[in-house]
């Protein structure tokens, strides 16, 4: 007898709400990358969505001590008692808004916590809206979830951010959610108050719509940026409205993953029914260590944006000095997103014409080896991502090679 080998001859059949979902692109790229690098070529990965700083050393120290007091079991579903009063004091004290404990819930990351809200909300054609570019897990969870992802175009003129002519146009009777994300991966993009007044008010006139708001990046603003959240800025919202936000980027926190929204309680309810049969609760030990971040001293957080600023300076004149590319000036988060339009239709050394971002991604990672992300894979071309978040040297040396890839390409 025969033992089948392979997916084909078992005869497996992916379900069909995958069908249309392939691996990340940034992980694509990274995995070649990488590959690239094992085989002793000098590349350098300027594609990683985290910080390069160390997660602070009290942080480490409440996980050592959790795991010597035995605190290494199941927790509640969605959150210790302790890590929910944590986060609403982060809340009040941050943020000017009043959650409950019953209104708080934690998740291993706030990749879950999208991943809860929507599979807890939408139904089969369900519209969410989410202004582009994008990070690249929004529509795979909606479409996932079987909802319909509505992606609108937000070019560099527009700040990358959304307008409430765009926001009424796209709203319908199925529409869900609305999901915006400030600042935001991959543009670095922020709402001001004044940003978010017009769209929120054309949500009160729409209170079939519910907002969902990824504040993730809250703490990395630069040039005296005032963030702020919707629901502080109109009380009114709060009844529809999940506030998204976690302890991976500002307290370099990639690998404990916790994530945490605040939101009305029925929603958060129905998202640990969904938690309840996924993954059950967060790791005790990083629910511990996120207590003593959100409790613990914040001023290092002010030296760290400082040297992201500096970074990203540097990046944005040097890129703005290359012909071809134009980089807007972020107000957040640490990645550039630049446009390319400039080089498309040019011909490499060797003979090859680059039509599009992804071309000239691939371009820059097989002849300069500098891995970037194409703005395809973020939902708006022809741009491409760059993340910061790495030393200052190895941005300089990228920065050169690309400079002189850019300069090797003929009309």
């Amino acid at each position: 007898m025969t033992v089948a080998t392979n997916t084909e001859e078992a005869g497996f059949r992916p379900a069909s709400r995958i069908a249309s979902i392939g691996v990340s692109t940034i992980l694509q790229i990274g995995a070649r990358a990488n590959a690239m690098k094992r085989d002793g070529l000098p590349v350098i990965i300027l594609g990683a969505g985290e910080p390069d700083f160390d997660t602070p050393d009290n942080v480490k120290e409440a996980a050592k001590a959790a795991i010597d007091r035995g605190e290494t079991k199941y927790t509640a579903l969605d959150g210790t008692p302790e890590l929910k009063k944590a986060i609403a004091g982060k809340f009040l004290r941050e943020n000017g808004i009043d959650y409950a404990l019953d209104e708080i819930t934690v998740a291993t990351g706030a990749k879950q916590i999208l991943f809860n809200a929507f599979m807890a909300s939408i139904d089969p054609g369900d519209e969410v809206i989410i202004p582009t570019p994008y990070w690249t897990s929004y529509s795979d969870i909606v479409e996932i979830c079987g909802g319909v992802p509505v992606l609108i175009p937000c070019d560099a003129e527009a700040g990358f951010r959304l307008q409430a002519d765009q926001l009424e146009k796209a709203i319908t009777p199925k529409t869900r959610w609305l999901l915006l994300n400030s600042p935001s991966n991959p543009s670095g993009a922020a709402y001001s108050e004044a940003d978010y007044h017009p769209l929120i008010e054309v949500l009160l006139h729409h209170s079939h719509v519910w907002l969902m708001v990824d504040d993730m990046y809250e703490h990395i603003v630069y040039d005296g940026f005032r963030f702020t959240t919707p629901v502080a800025i109109e009380p009114r919202l709060k009844r529809r409205t999940l506030t998204v936000n976690g302890v991976s980027k500002a307290y370099a926190m990639t690998g404990w993953r916790i994530g945490y929204a605040g939101g009305p309680k029925a929603l958060i309810k129905a998202m640990a029914v969904i938690q309840s049969q996924a993954t059950s609760c967060p790791s005790s030990v990083s629910q511990a260590a996120a207590v003593a971040a959100l409790n613990g001293p914040q001023d290092f957080l002010k030296g760290r944006t400082a040297s992201f600023q500096r970074r990203r300076d540097l990046v944005v004149n040097r890129l703005n000095g290359i012909e071809g590319l134009d980089c807007r000036l972020p107000e957040g988060a640490f990645y550039t997103f630049s446009s390319c339009g400039g080089v498309l239709g040019k011909t490499t050394p060797s003979g090859k014409t680059i039509a599009t971002d992804a071309e000239f991604c691939a371009y820059l990672l097989e002849e300069a080896h500098v891995a970037v992300v194409p703005g395809s894979a973020f939902g708006l071309s022809p741009y491409f991502r760059i993340s910061y978040a790495t030393s200052e040297a190895d941005l300089v040396e990228a920065l050169d090679r690309i400079e002189r890839a850019c300069a090797a390409l003929r009309p």
